[in-house]
Parts: structure tokens; C-alpha cells; sequence
């Protein structure tokens, strides 16, 4: 077994194993593997091992990524920052997209999604911790941008990410992963499509998972430290 098999089975199981201490079902959990800056015989090798989910941050490495594997059931999820003059060749590429934060760019993405592939599946970027160096949105803004993008007919509204501030003891970290989950109900209410909370990283997935992420993007875990 190679190592990122290796990696991915340990990953696997301590998504079983949180969802089983939370009451939860393992299989309402989806693993993203990031593979951002690593190769795509990393990519190769996670695939080998069963992985379909992938996220990328940046647009002009995954064009090549994805150009250049030929399997055609990766679900590829770009989870980087937006930028408008990017948004044309992001709708095109992606299956999901997590990190929308303006209308503006939704907009972009809504007008430039082939009509011969699905509508594009978006998540709000939610800034939880109000940080001032951090993207996303404040939590007061999560319903009028909901209703605005649900009106756009290339764009399908699946739910919420964050990426909350490091805290390093696990009930601190479930603080804001709460919070998300609050939020994610009050959006399920209007917007009952809704069903995909993605939060939780390598270092805080189980307290993401304990407090009902539904998907959990881990790179470090699985591909090791990046280049």
C-alpha cells in the first residue's frame, strides 16, 4: 500500500469513528481529498484507492490537473477565493463550487456554466470568526444571498464552508462549527434543498464532524505537507 492509501484508510476510519460517537451515520459524510500543489500522481494514486471527491485552490494548476486525468467520475470542487476575471473558466471546469461570497461573481458563474452540464453546485463561503484577512460572508448575509442565487438558473444552492480560526483543544473548536450549524438550519428553513455543510480540516475534522459537517476537506492528512 502506498502511503496516501495508507493515509486515506486512516482518515476514513476516523470519520467513522467520530460520526459512531456523535450518532451519526458515516456515510452522510463526504471526504474531499484537497490536492492542491501535489501531483497528479497523487491524484492517480488516491483514485486508486477509491477517492472521487477532489478539491483545488487555484484555477490555472487544476485546468491542468483536470485536462490531464482522463477518469471522468471525479467530482472536481474548487475551494479557493473568486476572482471575476477566473469565473468563466471555474464554471466551466468544476462540479462545485464552495467559496461564493458575492452575488457579483455568482452571477459570473450562473452566466458562464455550459448549458450542456448540470447546474453548478455552490456553497456560501460563511467568514464565522469575522476575521479581517479570512473571505466570506457575515452571518446576517446568508439569506439575502441564498435567495438571490436560487434565482439563477445555472447555479444549484447546496449549502454552506467556513474555515473558522485555529483553536487547538476540541471543544473550542466546536464553538464556531456550532455556530455554523445554526446557521445551516435557519438557510435548510428557506431553503430546504439545502443539504451539504462543509467544514472541518485535518487538524479540527472531528469537532466539524461531531457538530454535523457533512463534508470534511482534508489535504495534509492524505497527501502530507505541501510542496
Amino acid at each position: 500500500m502506498s502511503n496516501i492509501e495508507n493515509n486515506l484508510a486512516s482518515v476514513r476510519q476516523k470519520i467513522i469513528d467520530q460520526c459512531l460517537a456523535s450518532g451519526r451515520q458515516p456515510e452522510k459524510v463526504t471526504l474531499l481529498a484537497v490536492s492542491k500543489t501535489k501531483p497528479i500522481s497523487d491524484i492517480e494514486l488516491a483514485y486508486q484507492a477509491g477517492q472521487r471527491d477532489f478539491g483545488e485552490n487555484y484555477l490555472q494548476e487544476a485546468e491542468k490537473k483536470i485536462n490531464g486525468i482522463s477518469h471522468k467520475d471525479i467530482i472536481w470542487h474548487y475551494i479557493g477565493p473568486i476572482q471575476s476575471n477566473k469565473s468563466h473558466k471555474i464554471s466551466e471546469l468544476f462540479d462545485w463550487v464552495h467559496s461564493v461570497e458575492r452575488l457579483k461573481v455568482a452571477k459570473h458563474l450562473d452566466k458562464f456554466r455550459p448549458p450542456h452540464k448540470p447546474p453548478l453546485n455552490i456553497l456560501l463561503q460563511v467568514n464565522i470568526d469575522q476575521e479581517p484577512s479570512k473571505s466570506g460572508i457575515d452571518v446576517q448575509d446568508i439569506l439575502p444571498l441564498a435567495d438571490e442565487i436560487a434565482c439563477l438558473p445555472q447555479l444549484k444552492l447546496r449549502g454552506l464552508m467556513a474555515i473558522p480560526a485555529i483553536r487547538k483543544d476540541f471543544e473550542a473548536q466546536r464553538e464556531p462549527f456550532k455556530k455554523m450549524q445554526q446557521a445551516f438550519q435557519t438557510l435548510q428553513q428557506q431553503h430546504p434543498q439545502c443539504d451539504t455543510l462543509s467544514m472541518g480540516m485535518s487538524a479540527d475534522m472531528q469537532a466539524a464532524i461531531a457538530e454535523g459537517s457533512t463534508l470534511v476537506r482534508i489535504g495534509t492528512a492524505i497527501f502530507g505537507a505541501r510542496d
